[in-house]
């Protein structure tokens, strides 16, 4: 995998979603919201799709919106389905997630990423638009909803929720992979400062409160949880984010582990898929491409006391149920 740095600065910045179609109540971008229509394309390695991931579980989108999981080590052609008997999706009937973004544009010749939503119909990539699809999932997909289940994304905290998104996503979303891509000095140091004066920040606000914003889950503790949960296991080390472990910072472990576990959050978290992704795929930083063993995982399912803060995890709304047949997760630990 080549990791595209400006070669001045040795910065790293994220390209923007090519493909930014939505798929909303009224089709009004010619893809409305129907069930079984669109397959999700994820990686449980990728944060970003793991933010789809929680969300559709969270909201019991599971059968109206369909998984396909790619095999979390890429090659040059992209992200494949050899997770899949044949080395197929067998719903949409291709080896690689390009084939379906050389339907929707046969000149693209950008980057394949995931989260992407699929028209089966067509075979044509609708969306890759990470930012988006999960807020559509809470506000467009609201008729296919399960009942009970939560406002991850309420209007009336919508403002609030969108001015931490962007704060998190700036400095801990974006900035690991710009500490761990950089390839000059000042570049590194300047996303790693960044990165911890922020997680610092966080934790003064999460002392004393159990959420990001109001007093449910939201879409910004998503948001938040994709980076942390990768944190020990692949950024402190592989991304040289190494000032503390989060496991060394008490109110962010803390928070960390009652989110991973809360139904909807660790039961989508597959550790040997984040763990291989990065240190295989990424051979400009691991050219030995050897995995490590630890950290000890185990210690995600141990007290976290973050109950005592009060908080209603779902609102008004119910946990979601146990994981559908076929997406069950083999033990962590």
């Amino acid at each position: 995998m080549t990791i595209p740095t400006d070669p001045e600065t040795g910065e790293f910045h994220r390209a923007p979603s090519h493909f930014a179609a939505r798929i909303t109540a009224d089709g009004r971008d010619g893809w409305p919201v129907e069930p079984g229509r669109y397959r999700l394309v994820v990686s449980r390695a990728c944060p970003w799709a793991s933010r789809a991931l929680i969300v559709r579980r969270l909201l019991g989108l599971e059968a109206a919106l369909p998984v396909a999981v790619a095999d979390p080590v890429q090659d040059e052609r992209s992200w494949r389905f050899t997770l899949d008997p044949g080395g197929r999706d067998p719903v949409l009937g291709i080896r690689f997630l390009a084939e379906a973004y050389a339907e929707a544009d046969p000149d693209y010749d950008g980057g394949i990423s995931v989260p992407a939503i699929v028209d089966v119909p067509s075979g044509k990539l609708v969306t890759n638009d990470f930012d988006r699809i999960t807020l559509d999932l809470s506000t467009e997909w609201t008729a296919l909803r399960r009942d009970g289940a939560p406002e991850l994304y309420p209007e009336a905290l919508r403002d609030e929720i969108d001015a931490v998104n962007a704060a998190v996503y700036r400095d801990v979303n974006a900035a690991v992979y710009e500490a761990g891509f950089a390839t000059r000095q000042a570049a590194y140091e300047e996303a790693f400062d960044r990165l911890f004066a922020r997680l610092d920040a966080l934790a003064d606000s999460l002392e004393h409160r159990r959420y990001l914003v109001g007093d449910t889950i939201t879409e910004a503790d998503v948001r938040l949880f994709t980076t942390l949960v990768r944190f020990d296991a692949v950024y402190h080390g592989h991304f040289k984010c190494n000032r503390n472990k989060l496991a060394e910072s008490p109110v962010l472990w803390a928070y960390a582990r009652d989110l991973f576990q809360t139904p909807g959050f660790g039961d989508t978290v597959d550790f040997d898929h984040i763990k291989r992704h990065y240190y295989e795929v990424h051979e400009q930083i691991n050219p030995t491409r050897i995995v490590p063993k630890g950290p000890d995982l185990s210690r995600w399912a141990t007290p976290h006391g973050r109950q005592a803060l009060g908080g209603r995890p779902f609102g008004d709304g119910t946990p979601p149920g146990p994981p559908p047949p076929g997406e069950t997760l083999p033990p962590q630990w």
